[in-house]
């Protein structure tokens, strides 16, 4: 008779491996597995190449409710009470300093506004100045030697963690959870999942080469996730919408972070420089977002899959119809588009940068080729909107799919938390809450997991 995993993790990415991590240490589930269809873990969205590596902390993230920034603050500090404790701290977590910067009158008055709101929760935020700015980021500051023209003002910070290699993230929580003593924790490499059932009380993972029986799965693999629900009959009334963000590097001009006041219209990310943690001497620009029709950057080969779960029909038509009706999106939309044409493509996003650095040659300006991810995003059909917060499908029956974390690898602890105690309770397993809170939480109890705002599905698929 076929091994039986009571928790089997499909994916892993900085997700999935951040789910064997706690499910390891934290719970005395037995026989814990992850599948992984590349050789390595974190190959896709989490490589160090495929996404912003920033610890979104949730005070220069304009475009966030107090309610969604403290929940955010919480899933970054357990990211971060992690890597601290970790013998190569120094490969995982980076100190930049970071701010959200304001131009003009508008932006100036909103960031001045949103800081009376958040500062009693950030103690470190500090209201920047132009001198402020101009100490901390010079090249922000001025503009041929010479203060800029408009009113600047920024929030932020100078001596907090605020970058992640979630690539390296990644691979120390496989690292740690297998050296769990009292479990069997099985980790497979080149097992690239292409169908799931149900066979009685267990459920039957197959891939190319074998099949694995579980008691419980949960499926962390991006837009994959949603063809894989679909197996089990959940999901059918969502379709993916692939983003996808490319980047551009220019020499080192920036010390930290540096973010720009979030349009409300437009439900993608707003450009940003970083100093990029495995490039010494550049900082990196972007993202740009542009739909693309693949479920992993400059992998052709997932043009099928997108297919399968892109699902079109007259309620898809009809939710990005409304969203190219409203003229911000649909500028935008076109503008990413065009920043994707080798020609244009410098020209055009150099404007956009030099409202962060004015000084900035074209010269400076290269495409960072093979840089950049797609993130997943769900179209509900059924309710005409395309959702832009976290995705997941909790069927109540011991099966679990993630399509996509919001913001983002920083949630990948607590998410990892919403999953751990969903499959402790369908299993009847224990959670050891007094080693999770000292190790993960250290007295930060707000927000609790359960507290948490999911988008759910429970028992039947309800198309």
């Amino acid at each position: 008779m076929a091994q039986v995993f009571d928790l089997l993790i499909v994916g892993g990415g900085v997700t999935g491996s951040a789910l064997l991590y706690v499910a390891s240490r934290y719970t005395d589930i037995k026989h814990i597995g992850m599948l992984e269809k590349y050789a390595a873990p974190a190959r896709v969205n989490s490589l160090h190449s495929n996404n912003s590596q920033t610890l979104h902390c949730g005070d220069i993230e304009t475009n966030y409710s107090l309610e969604k920034a403290l929940k955010v603050q919480r899933a970054a500090r357990m990211v971060e009470n992690y890597a601290v404790a970790q013998p190569d701290i120094d490969h995982l977590i980076f100190r930049y300093p970071k701010m959200v910067l304001g131009v003009g009158e508008r932006e100036c008055q909103q960031l001045r506004k949103r800081f009376e709101t958040l500062s009693p929760h950030y103690p470190k935020l500090r209201l920047l100045e132009a001198k402020d700015i101009a100490r901390m980021e010079p090249a922000v500051a001025y503009s041929k030697g010479s203060p800029r023209a408009d009113e600047i003002v920024a929030l932020g910070s100078e001596n907090e963690y605020t970058a992640v290699n979630f690539e390296a993230l990644a691979r120390s929580f496989v690292r740690q959870a297998q050296r769990v003593g009292d479990k069997q924790v099985s980790v497979e490499y080149n097992q690239r999942v292409l169908h799931i059932r149900r066979k009685g009380e267990v459920f039957v993972v197959e891939t190319g080469d074998t099949s694995f029986q579980a008691r419980s799965i949960v499926v962390c693999a991006g837009g994959h996730s949603l063809k894989l629900a679909h197996d089990l009959g959940y999901g059918h009334h969502f379709s993916v919408l692939p983003v996808a963000g490319s980047y551009y590097f220019t020499p080192q001009v920036l010390r930290g972070k540096v973010y720009t006041v979030q349009n409300d219209k437009l439900p993608f990310a707003a450009i940003h420089g970083d100093p990029d943690v495995m490039v010494p001497g550049k900082t990196r620009w972007g993202p740009t977002a542009l739909v693309l029709p693949v479920l992993e950057r400059y992998n052709w080969e997932t043009v099928k899959d997108f297919m399968r779960v892109f699902n079109f029909d007259r309620k898809v038509w009809d939710v990005l119809y409304d969203l190219l009706k409203v003229p911000d999106i649909r500028n935008y939309m076109l503008k990413n588009f065009l920043f994707e044409v080798p020609v244009l493509r410098r020209d055009l996003f150099l404007r956009d940068v030099r409202k962060i650095v004015p000084d900035i040659k074209f010269r400076d300006l290269k495409f960072a080729r093979h840089v950049g991810g797609i993130r997943p995003q769900l179209i509900d059909k059924e309710n005409r909107r395309l959702m832009m917060g976290e995705a997941k499908i909790d069927t109540g029956l011991g099966a679990i799919f993630n399509m996509t974390p919001s913001p983002g690898a920083t949630c990948c602890l607590e998410n990892a938390e919403v999953d751990m105690r969903a499959v402790a309770q369908f299993l009847g397993a224990k959670v050891d809450e007094e080693r999770f809170a000292r190790d993960l939480l250290r007295g930060d109890s707000r927000h609790a997991a359960s507290d948490l705002p999911t988008h759910l599905i429970s028992g039947e698929d309800a198309s």
